[in-house]
């Protein structure tokens, strides 16, 4: 039989993937991924790995100075690496049992008005924290990422803490509504409220590769590219992938590196070719300080206490 309900959502049960399609998008969850691994829009995949969160950010000179990276340099790994260790699926308020072979009972065509998609991960930090998170999909196609970390008793400062997407593609540019320039928890005070565009979106051109373009109190975010990794197509067709706040402002980064790959340089020429587009979608951002460059550390209402409970949510347009 067709589906011909298109206001509502068709579900695909795989053996360990979920498909959730609508007018207009496709989105699978990979439940060995442990997270949403496409995001199909219009025909346009805008997505090249799978989305997780993210604990580090590229070290700052004041960082160095105040030797932020001996003191915290643990969440690094947790920024590379996170175990998931359960994946909740629930369809129209009834939790599903989403593994072959039970997931077999779902045959044909499966439709539903809402799916919420939960993950739970474990940092490898020593102790370890938890990080909750939880993709609900309506039938416009509209998801809403709702965030919460659980933090334990004798983990450092986190540096931020945030949702990490690697689009295919390098992004032309992007427009938001929030704070003019790049600003910070500390630095924001100048910054005035609009609609910005942001067409060049390589590196702040420090001496030594360090962590930039950060944008607090953030209400939307278009972010628009012409290209894709689909060697089929020739067309260069306008793309344009939505974030918008759901209860509180976020704050982002669109860069063309992961924080690993900036770290890593030490000069701009040893930065890889900008290839991808890297957006960090934050809840939380620790102030860059400034008051020197040789050992004073970040003020203390801008940092951000691994102890406590971190969370926040956005939508996916």
């Amino acid at each position: 039989m067709a589906y011909t309900d298109k206001n509502k959502l068709r579900v695909v049960y795989g053996d360990y993937t979920l498909g959730v399609h609508g007018e207009g998008f496709d989105y699978i969850f990979s439940y060995s991924q442990g997270g949403i691994e496409s995001i199909v829009k219009k025909g346009y995949e805008w997505l090249y790995r799978c989305p997780k969160p993210t604990f580090w950010r590229a070290l700052t000179d004041n960082d160095r100075g105040s030797r932020f990276h001996i003191k915290s340099g643990s969440w690094l790994a947790s920024d590379m690496f996170i175990d998931c260790k359960k994946t909740e699926v629930i369809m129209d308020g009834e939790r599903q049992k989403q593994y072959a072979p039970d997931n077999n009972i779902y045959e044909g065509d499966v439709s539903a008005d809402e799916i919420i998609v939960k993950f739970t991960y474990k940092t490898i930090s020593n102790p370890s924290a938890t990080v909750l998170v939880s993709y609900t999909v309506t039938g416009n196609g509209k998801i809403r990422v709702d965030v919460e970390y659980h933090g334990v008793k004798g983990l450092p400062e986190l540096p931020v803490f945030g949702m990490r997407f690697i689009m295919p593609t390098l992004a032309d540019s992007y427009m938001y509504e929030g704070l003019s320039g790049e600003t910070y928890p500390d630095r924001k005070a100048g910054a005035v409220k609009g609609v910005y565009q942001v067409s060049d979106l390589s590196l702040t051109p420090y001496l030594v590769p360090q962590d930039c373009g950060m944008h607090m109190d953030t209400d939307w975010l278009e972010v628009t590219r012409y290209t894709s990794l689909d060697n089929s197509r020739r067309d260069y067709s306008l793309q344009i992938l939505k974030i918008e706040k759901t209860d509180e402002p976020f704050a982002f980064s669109c860069l063309p590196y992961t924080a690993e790959e900036i770290e890593n340089a030490t000069h701009y020429e040893e930065l890889p070719s900008a290839r991808r587009t890297v957006l960090c979608v934050c809840g939380a951002v620790r102030g860059v300080g400034g008051i020197d460059s040789w050992g004073s550390d970040v003020e203390e209402a801008y940092r951000i206490n691994a102890e406590n409970v971190i969370s926040y949510s956005f939508a996916i347009c």
